[in-house]
């Protein structure tokens, strides 16, 4: 769709950033991009559709499957590349009709009233050379999984 973001955000243009990942199995993973300092919540990602279908219900059976292998690698992998106590997952929805999943890290030493729909803000930051050695180490990981 032409007026989509996250279509947009797939051909490389648009409004929203992101470090890929990679593709894989009918989706893109992204980490999340720097803010105006320069500094990301350290494993912080997206699963985003190649298709462009709204909503979790909107996904084929053979998408769902697919997605629910992916998040499994995924988590994996962010919890073996930064040794994260927890990854965490949400689908939202509310804010762009395309469908993606949240996908963050809960560190260890994160207090126990940060709530967990929080835990980014208290996830280490990270600059941009940081956000790419992340990616590449998590592609790296999916790809062998």
């Amino acid at each position: 769709m032409d007026d989509c973001p996250i279509c947009a955000k797939h051909r490389g243009e648009g409004p929203l950033r992101g470090e890929l990942v990679g593709r894989w199995d009918g989706f893109w993973i992204y980490h999340a991009p720097a803010d105006e300092h320069g500094l990301a919540a350290l494993g912080y990602l997206f699963i985003e559709t190649d298709r462009h279908v709204p909503y979790l219900a909107d996904l084929s059976p053979d998408e769902a499957e697919a997605l629910g292998r992916l998040r499994t690698r995924l988590a994996a992998a962010l919890r073996a590349t930064t040794h994260a106590d927890f990854v965490l997952a949400a689908v939202v929805g509310l804010g762009v009709a395309h469908f993606h999943e949240h996908l963050f890290a809960r560190f260890p030493g994160t207090p126990h009233d940060v709530p967990w729909h929080q835990s980014d803000e208290a996830a280490p930051r990270a600059d941009q050379a940081t956000i790419a050695d992340l990616a590449r180490r998590l592609a790296t990981a999916i790809s062998g999984a």
